[in-house]
């Protein structure tokens, strides 16, 4: 159970101090005339995020098991959207948020893993929330979730995310 601690207590903290960057991002570019879109929605992504983590904790402390069936193979994934992540992160830079914000007249980020896709971010997302459960064998946390975040994204953020970036243009 330790390793479920020091994972599961890594993840949480480095989400704290994403929604800080997130934070000070959002000031400055507010500062800088930035728009905020989609914000009736941010609470439903919050509100996933934490009941993932309860609903994750929940499922292995009620069974009392240790590591899941091929929990390398879903570390490893989970390894790689860490890494996914910080190229995400890094390649947005000063325009990386966890809410829809745009700043008009900035061009649209199209470095890093933007080269290829628009929204590697939540590809990562996708990943963590499928394999962290399973590296622990969480099976109904990790079906569960991935359902209810795809729902999320596909019909609700990107779509809001979208229709805010073109908007932009115009």
């Amino acid at each position: 159970m330790t390793f479920f601690y020091l994972l599961v207590g890594f993840v949480i903290i480095q989400r704290l101090l994403e929604v800080l960057y997130a934070k000070s991002n959002e000031r400055r570019m507010k500062s800088q005339g930035a728009i905020e879109a989609g914000a009736e929605h941010y609470k439903w992504i919050v509100l996933l995020h934490m009941l993932f983590f309860v609903s994750l904790t929940a499922e292995v402390l009620f069974k009392q098991q240790g590591l899941g069936p091929a929990w390398t193979v879903f570390l490893a994934i989970f390894i790689i959207a860490q890494i996914l992540r910080v190229w995400a992160l890094a390649s947005l830079g000063q325009f990386w948020n966890t809410k829809i914000i745009v700043l008009p007249g900035a061009p649209k980020v199209s470095r890093g893993p933007y080269r290829w896709l628009p929204h590697p971010n939540y590809i990562v997302v996708a990943l963590e929330i499928a394999a962290l459960p399973l590296v622990f064998g969480a099976w109904r946390t990790a079906l569960f979730f991935t359902v209810a975040n795809a729902l999320l994204l596909l019909l609700v953020r990107i779509p809001a995310e979208e229709t805010a970036l073109q908007e932009l243009k115009e």
